[in-house]
Order: C-alpha cells, then structure tokens, then sequence
C-alpha cells in the first residue's frame, strides 16, 4: 500500500487511509468504533444523510472520493460491491487518480464463498486489487459493543495489516485461509443461527398457544442449556411481537442459499439447514420477507391458524 495522496491525515502505527462504504445498521456502528478509535475515516453511502449522521467521518460524495487505500464495504451481497469499482465515479477511478496502487477492498457482507473467490481473482488479475472476504457475526448490538466476531479470507499478510483495524469492532478476528474462506466459516455460523432462531421461534409459539407467559419461559430457557446468543439479543422480539427492522429473513434465506451451494458442491447433505430454508421460503413467500428473522415465529402461528 502506498503513502496516500488524498486529505486523509495518518495516526503513528497505523499508516494507512481508510474507507467505509455502506453505512447501514452495520456499517454505521462499525464507522463509529473506527472513528473512537483515533482513526480517520471516510465514508459513502447511496443515501448521503446516513453517512452525514455518523459524527467525525468525512462524507464522500461517490465511490471515487471515498477510494482509501484500504476500503470497508458494508453491503448485502457482492453485486452490490462489485458495482462500487466501475465508472468515473467509482473506487477504481478513485485509486486512479490519488495515485494509490495495490489497493485492499474487504468484503464485510455475507455472500457466496465461490463467487467472492472469483471475484478476488479477478480483480487481482485485472486491477492489482487485494479482495480480502471477512462476514461478520454478532449482529448490530455485537457492532455497537465492538465484540464482533470477525472471520477472514485472504493473503497473511495483508490480514495481519489490517487486524489492527479489524479489532476496533471485532472481539475476534481469525484468518482461515485464502479469500472464500472466512465466507464458507460464516455460513457455518449461519447453520447455527438460522437454526436457534427458527427453534425459538417453535418454541415461543408453542408456549403462546398453550397461555404460557414468553418471559417466564425465556428466563427458564436463558437458565439452562436452552441459553444463547440469539436469546439474549433477540427474546424481547417475540414478548413484544416486535419485529420491524433487524437482520431481514430474506437475508437469512440468502444466508440458507449459499450455505445449499456450498453443501452441494462438496457432496453434503444438510437436512435440518433445507428444512429451515424450506421454512424461510414460507416466510417469505407470505410477504414478511423485510422482517427481522425472528418473525418467523408469525408464519408458524399463521401454519397453525390455517391447519
């Protein structure tokens, strides 16, 4: 990575310019721990206001003017990144005209483990680009606590660079391999989350149709072998029927198609990962597909109520 020639002022030991594209639920509390940290950082988003709102970050007005040497993306899936790098208002012509080569572009969103692969190929091959994939889990609240766990794909090198940075959000940070891999570790993650998600959704049905109070039987839960993440985070959604906003299930469906490819691709059956696709897609189909995962637990009691 080169000296940048942009405005980006540069801390002792951390010689590198930084951007963060895509300042979504995510993005915007992983911006903000950066910028705690003591480290400059731009910042893009297609609706401006919401980069605007994150204090003490310098608001790009195209991938262009956000084109650090080292460029967070925050985005639902690698379309969405990809679309980022074209165009004279893209970060490609951004690294251009600062004078910045051999650029690192991260990919913090979950997408598919073979075509991030790809697409880490291609842009080395074509633009001396380094892709590194590292999906996160935690959620917004593991974003806004800074203890995300951070799962990488790419050169060593490059990663122990940037772990510096990558620690300002995250708890853990662990490198697994070539690019693709920190994408095929989070859709294990995923097997599990889909799974307690979809479990708990079951479980606060049945006690809600059989008149039981959901926070006398979340403590219990919360007591025992029954506890997780998912519950501590998530258990006041299904109290309080509340389930606007959060991580969509049609982003946990797009979680469940990639994890069907990779399975398919390495000669594995995964049954209860198809049941709870299978489950999602019901979901989804009914309309609710923008609603946080947990709302779920709406198709289960609509499946009772019709059969």
């Amino acid at each position: 990575m080169t000296t940048p020639t942009n405005t980006q002022k540069q801390l002792p030991g951390f010689p590198f310019s930084v951007s963060l594209c895509g300042t979504g639920p995510m993005g915007a509390p992983i911006a903000r721990n950066i910028l705690s940290g003591g480290v400059p950082l731009t910042l893009w988003n297609r609706t401006a206001a919401k980069a605007r709102a994150i204090s003490g970050g310098r608001v790009a007005g195209s991938p262009a003017d956000a084109a650090a040497e080292v460029v967070l993306t925050v985005l639902p899936d690698l379309p969405q990144v990809a679309a980022l790098l074209p165009g004279e208002n893209g970060l490609l012509a951004g690294w251009e005209a600062a004078g910045i080569r051999n650029p690192v572009l991260v990919v913090h969103g979950t997408v598919s483990p073979v075509a991030v692969a790809e697409f880490a190929e291609d842009c080395r091959r074509d633009y001396g680009l380094t892709v590194l994939d590292a999906p996160l889990s935690g959620g917004t609240i593991g974003a806004e606590e800074g203890r995300l766990s951070t799962m990488v794909g790419g050169p060593p090198d490059v990663v122990g660079r940037l772990t510096p940075l990558f620690e300002l959000y995250s708890s853990t940070v662990v490198l697994f391999g070539k690019t693709g891999a920190g994408s095929t570790v989070k859709a294990c993650n995923q097997i599990v989350v889909a799974a307690t998600v979809t479990a708990l959704a079951e479980a606060m049905a049945l006690a809600a149709t059989t008149g039981l109070d959901l926070q006398k039987v979340q403590s219990i839960l919360a007591g025992g072998l029954a506890n997780s993440e998912v519950l501590r985070q998530k258990g006041g959604r299904w109290i309080h029927a509340d389930f606007e906003g959060g991580g969509s299930a049609k982003n946990q469906l797009k979680d469940l198609s990639f994890i069907a490819e990779i399975a398919k691709d390495a000669g594995l059956e995964l049954p209860l990962s198809t049941s709870v696709r299978d489950a999602f897609e019901v979901m989804i189909a009914a309309g609710d597909g923008d609603l946080d995962h947990t709302g779920i637990y709406r198709s289960i009691l609509t499946e009772k109520s019709q059969a």
